[in-house]
């Protein structure tokens, strides 16, 4: 059905098409582009019309980590805007880590006038020679999953459209969509447009051959394991993940994980490096996981069937990636998880007759019930050596990750949402309900923290958020306007900065690569030293929050307690300085 309402400008109309849409949020830096955008909002939002709550963030890397939070919890693409190429370019960062992890978001930016004539809109700025590029688009093309210029305002309809529901189609990504400042300011009189998008994301799933190849292979493998990272980024393939490892008593494994995959207390999870396990296993699943081996270390046996498991499970993007998969699900995760489940546990039962039944009648409950064991004694050893850290870093000198990460667990409720940038010992948080943890993607651009933490805030106002960042990735974080932003927008986030004045990153990966080289032997490592610390903790206290240095292990726990209190009880941000140095 056709809906028509009065509008002044294509820009006008821009914004009620994105309400229309579901978009909830814009989060923007303006700036010379933007006049018909804000002409269109301040007459929208006098007269009661609908639209995109505006969200004036002051540096494009906060904007678009706000916008991944928001997506990361809620699933919900929502849109940013940043000026011409220069917030483009400021903005790079916080779209590769949406990128590399699949975050949908409708990223857009404004365009450098088109025209030198008397256009409204035409070039009337110095700026509007210099700031312009040959193409714009190319900036941010590798990282995107499509870009384009709006044309005409005729076209707005379909273009948004298009965009909206490629980027919401798996694999989710960002897309870039360049406004010219002429066409925006267009002037028309209405805007009609179909109340049902033109365009909807795409779902697909596995063959159901292949289903079943990949069922029979696990209830016929003698030594099955599953890698994963990221299966949980949809909450729905947590529970069909969980399902399938039981049908066979599988371990999963979760070194790095970016999400809640499954249950950190189920005795098949694994939080632990796969390198060990690898060497034996005859069938490796791996789920939603870039990098499930070093291969420079450990990789599969060479007579190991490989499955691959996620939307994209070849990482298409990614121009060297030579990791073994033999046979590949594409599609659903949560949808080919939970077939497969199904497929297996028919299987297992032997029910439906085939290969599949045969095969686990040959394995057997008795060898299943083995593995059980097998891997629950694991997981149990691992969860000791975890404790025994935290226990050591009670009684250390100074501050030790494993032990400030065991006190915030002790504290965390059911329903807090972490994110953690290089801040926690993940091995000590014990969490069993997915969309309660997320950590930074494979690409490590840093500084996606502190947007983030504020983004999951805003889609989720009645939970607390904790947010722990290492001290390299708040300073890229842009702190200064992350806390103002918590300030304006009434979103207290605790944040915990783990602050060893280095990049710890940058010194590990020169040890691993001279293990015996100049910088072991004389303990210097150039770039990476930031030291003298700043006093982080008043970062936040200028923006009204709350801030404490903290040192000692023995305060640690109190520590915690008056920051989730400013955050719980007052409604206030807060930042803890734990300082490692």
């Amino acid at each position: 059905m056709k809906r028509q309402v009065k509008v002044e400008s294509t820009a006008d109309a821009y914004l009620e098409l994105l309400t229309a849409r579901g978009v909830e949020y814009l989060f923007g830096n303006g700036g010379t582009d933007f006049g018909p955008l804000i002409d269109a909002y301040a007459r929208r939002l006098e007269q009661g019309d609908p639209c995109p709550q505006p969200v004036t963030v002051p540096h494009e890397i906060v904007a678009v980590s706000m916008a991944h939070g928001h997506a990361m919890v809620t699933g919900r693409p929502q849109a940013v805007m940043v000026h011409t190429v220069a917030g483009t370019a400021n903005a790079i960062g916080g779209l590769i880590n949406a990128n590399r992890s699949q975050v949908p978001m409708f990223f857009s930016a404004g365009r450098t006038p088109l025209t030198e004539g008397d256009l409204r809109g035409a070039r009337d700025m110095h700026i509007h020679w210099a700031q312009e590029s040959f193409d714009q688009g190319s900036m941010a093309r590798e990282w995107v999953k499509w870009d384009y210029e709006l044309r005409h305002g005729a076209d707005l309809e379909g273009v948004v459209d298009r965009a909206l529901a490629i980027c919401a189609s798996e694999p989710y990504g960002p897309v870039y969509l360049t406004l010219p400042r002429e066409v925006l300011a267009e002037d028309r009189d209405t805007f009609d447009y179909d109340e049902r998008p033109r365009q909807s994301p795409s779902v697909s799933v596995a063959a159901p051959e292949s289903i079943a190849e990949v069922a029979a292979l696990l209830v016929g493998a003698r030594n099955p394991i599953i890698i994963t990272r990221s299966a949980g980024k949809d909450p729905a393939a947590v529970p069909a993940l969980t399902r399938l490892a039981e049908a066979l008593a599988i371990p999963v494994f979760d070194p790095y994980p970016t999400h809640v995959n499954m249950a950190h207390t189920h005795g098949l999870y694994q939080a632990t490096d796969p390198s060990a396990a690898l060497a034996d296993a005859d069938v490796v699943v791996v789920i939603e996981s870039d990098v499930p081996w070093t291969p420079k270390r450990q990789g599969p046996a060479t007579d190991a069937t490989v499955v691959a498991v996620g939307a994209d499970p070849l990482f298409a993007r990614y121009p060297v990636r030579g990791f073994a998969a033999h046979v590949c699900l594409a599609g659903s995760t949560a949808r080919n998880l939970s077939a497969l489940a199904d497929a297996v546990g028919a299987a297992a039962a032997g029910v439906g007759g085939g290969g599949g039944a045969g095969a686990a009648r040959a394995v057997g409950t008795q060898a299943v019930g083995a593995r059980q064991a097998r891997w629950q004694a694991e997981h149990e050893r691992l969860i000791a050596a975890a404790d025994g850290r935290a226990e050591a870093g009670r009684a250390a000198s100074g501050l030790d990750k494993a032990w400030v990460s065991a006190c915030m667990e002790e504290l965390r409720t059911p329903d807090t949402i972490v994110v953690n940038e290089l801040g926690f010992d993940t091995a000590q948080l014990r969490f069993s309900e997915p969309g309660t943890f997320f950590g930074v993607s494979g690409a490590g651009v840093l500084g996606w923290g502190t947007g983030a933490a504020l983004g999951a805030k805003l889609a989720a106002p009645e939970r607390t958020v904790v947010a722990c960042i290492g001290d390299g990735s708040y300073l890229f974080g842009a702190p200064s306007t992350a806390h103002w932003l918590s300030r304006k927008m009434d979103l207290p986030v605790l944040y915990l900065v783990w602050n060893n004045a280095q990049w710890g990153a940058v010194r590990g990966a020169t040890r691993m690569v001279y293990p015996n080289g100049w910088a072991v032997k004389t303990g210097d490592f150039p770039f990476s030293d930031l030291g003298p610390a700043l006093d982080l903790e008043m970062i936040c206290q200028s923006a009204g929050g709350y801030g404490e240095r903290v040192e000692d292990p023995a305060e640690v726990p109190a520590a915690l307690e008056r920051a989730l209190k400013a955050v719980q009880v007052e409604g206030r941000q807060a930042v803890l300085n734990l300082v490692a140095h």
